[in-house]
């Protein structure tokens, strides 16, 4: 089979632990290709699965109800690490430019879009670092880091987790980061969950959700081989109802399912791509897991596609849109 034919094709998996065997189902979305796919963020609102083009400073929208995707690009700009929608606006998505995070305006449809003003900056001394993952935690705090984009990340750890709430200013959550990436946090437990993709592990911290302060983080995954290049690449995260969560892996072909509480591996999701880089549960039922990859590095088609995963048994919590 030609590798370009690969993403017409469904792949039904069969996975079998000392658990039940399951059997899943991916699939990819129409038109999703993104060379640089991240960030993905259910709308319950508009059925709508938010992702970005990262290094073509595009957004995109698929439409579960159309099954269609709309993709439009950010006039001025090179980068979109992330896209949330705004609270009580429509066509205002606070996306992240360069160390900017900008509100953009866009109908959802059109193949430009407008930044309409700044929210804020971060590190805008550093210009080979940019914001990478961000996210919004239940109560609408936005949460973003940054990463070294010009040079060796692994050695130049510059990046800063931030956040940033309404009326407020941006503090520093954590520094001496290399990669900021996945995100995830669970009410029942109160735990906020948190990967730097350079360190190979995922950390859990003790989370107020009143205040919106972490603390006490502790390594809850970790990813390392026997040796440095063979470790996996942690990148995006999501969380289930039931707070397992679920760690995309840059370099793995593999989203882990994994337990908190025991670190142990519930469930290995098999993608037909290397560059796994986030997860995000959706759909009317939010049983769907959408998966977005890089086709970095001139990785093959069906790389840079956007994937759901059906038949998991599991569902998540929808996007939060941002307070401002």
């Amino acid at each position: 089979m030609q590798p370009k034919l690969a993403q017409l094709v469904t792949f039904i998996i069969l996975v079998a632990f000392s658990v039940p065997t399951m059997s899943y189902k991916v699939e990819p979305l129409p038109d999703s290709y993104a060379g640089l796919g991240e960030g993905p963020h259910w709308d319950e609102a508009r059925q709508s699965l938010y992702f970005v083009d990262l290094e073509a400073g595009s957004l995109l929208r698929y439409d579960y109800k159309q099954n269609k995707t709309y993709r439009t690009q950010i006039e001025g700009e090179t980068l979109a690490g992330f896209v949330l929608p705004v609270e009580g606006n429509a066509q205002e998505f606070a996306v992240g430019c360069g160390r900017r995070v900008v509100i953009v305006n866009w109908d959802g449809v059109s193949p430009s879009a407008k930044v309409v003003r700044t929210l804020f900056e971060v590190q805008s001394e550093l210009k080979a670092n940019r914001l990478n993952d961000a996210k919004t935690d239940p109560r609408g705090r936005l949460f973003a880091g940054t990463m070294r984009y010009i040079g060796d990340e692994f050695e130049h750890r510059h990046g800063e987790l931030y956040k940033w709430e309404a009326g407020g200013s941006v503090s520093v959550v954590k520094s001496d980061v290399g990669i900021s990436n996945g995100l995830a946090w669970d009410e029942k437990a109160k735990k906020f969950y948190y990967i730097d993709t350079t360190d190979y592990e995922v950390k859990s911290y003790d989370y107020n959700f009143d205040t919106g302060v972490a603390s006490n983080p502790k390594v809850i995954y970790n990813l390392r081989k026997t040796s440095p290049k063979d470790h996996i690449l942690p990148d995006g995260m999501t969380i289930d109802t039931e707070g397992n969560i679920y760690v995309a892996t840059f370099n793995g072909a593999t989203i882990y399912k994994v337990k908190p509480s025991t670190g142990k591996v519930l469930l290995e999701i098999k993608l037909p791509t290397k560059q796994i880089t986030s997860v995000a549960f959706g759909g009317p039922n939010l049983d769907i897991l959408y998966v977005t990859t890089a086709a970095k590095f001139n990785q093959p088609a069906p790389a840079g596609t956007t994937y759901k995963v059906t038949g998991l048994n599991a569902k998540g919590y929808p996007g939060v849109s941002l307070k401002i």
